[in-house]
């Protein structure tokens, strides 16, 4: 993403009092890494939770046992209750959360090949949820992930009324 787009995103959450809060999976902290890259980055972002790890995902965010058994830590349930629990430790007016399959194995199936992510934005009691397949290495998908998520702030931004 380039510089002026971010700080611009930046500027919008801030011109609407929203602050940001990112439950992190398979894009390992990058969405954390590009906000902080932004000027006034320190005014919107509240913080990041990496959870990798289905016992990261258990112990720090809430995702219960059972979810994480019958749809798989690769799943839009799951990157529900990642939401959920992230809001409740850092109560952003904005809450992201990602979880997906970067590369092969985990979960992966013929309808959910490598690539597959799936987020939840979490703004007013309302959730939004995606699933996107991108293509490349897991590089490149980590990068369309973070440009996917800071385009859908942008665009929740835009149509937050001014408080």
């Amino acid at each position: 993403m380039k510089t002026s787009d971010l700080n611009s995103i930046i500027q919008k959450l801030f011109k609407h009092k929203l602050t940001v809060a990112f439950a992190e999976s398979c894009t390992a902290g990058a969405l954390a890494a590009e906000m902080a890259k932004g000027f006034g980055s320190s005014e919107v972002l509240l913080g990041s939770v990496v959870t990798y790890h289905v016992q990261a995902k258990q112990k720090l965010l809430g995702v219960r046992k059972d979810t994480l058994e019958l749809y798989t830590a690769e799943s839009q349930q799951v990157t529900n209750e990642m939401v959920m629990g992230l809001h409740k430790q850092l109560p952003a007016e904005i809450c992201v959360a990602v979880t997906g399959l970067c590369g092969g194995g985990a979960s992966e199936t013929p309808e959910k090949p490598p690539g597959t992510l799936f987020f939840t934005i979490l703004h007013e009691q309302k959730a939004e949820e995606y699933r996107e397949v991108f293509k490349g290495n897991c590089a490149a998908i980590r990068k369309q992930a973070v440009d996917f998520v800071f385009t859908k702030l942008g665009e929740l931004a835009d149509r937050h009324p001014l408080q």
